[in-house]
């Protein structure tokens, strides 16, 4: 999900929520600590130099029950993010504390937003010789006459 986005989103809703995983709801009382901009300068296990940026959100749960972060006060912040460290349309990642620190992506499903999970890759699956990934069949698809003498399948 780009910044964009979730400014649009925030402008509809008249309470946020974060969605894990899980299913599970962020507490209400939680706080956006930080709005930045994270930028990985790296090279691939194929020897490709890469640059990637971010919008990071950083979510926090304080025991401050009184007060509840509103749209208007994080479309503040962020539109204050944008103009101070010049913010360009990025993707979300959010940053929220369970048992570690967990880093995940965003999406919004008209009521929450949806924090999704993240996964590792290689990005130079050719140079490093990784096989594709064979697609996977069920053998309960398969025709019952598929696999008859003369068909080509074994």
């Amino acid at each position: 999900m780009k910044l964009s986005e979730v400014k649009q989103a925030l402008n509809n809703l008249e309470t946020i929520g974060f969605q894990l995983p899980n299913g599970e709801l962020v507490p209400a009382h939680f706080h956006v600590t930080e709005v930045g901009k994270i930028t990985k300068h790296f090279i691939d296990c194929g020897g490709t130099v890469r640059n990637e940026e971010v919008v990071n959100f950083q979510l926090w749960n304080a025991n401050d029950y009184d007060h509840r972060l509103h749209p208007e006060k994080l479309i503040n912040i962020i539109e204050l993010s944008e103009k101070v460290l010049q913010l360009d349309d990025l993707e979300i990642e959010v940053e929220y504390q369970g048992t570690t620190i967990q880093k995940f992506g965003m999406d919004f499903n008209g009521q929450h937003f949806l924090l999704t999970t993240k996964h590792t890759d290689c990005l130079a699956r050719t140079e490093c010789g990784v096989p594709a990934e064979k697609p996977r069949v069920r053998l309960s698809t398969l025709q019952s006459n598929s696999c008859a003498p003369g068909s080509g399948c074994c």
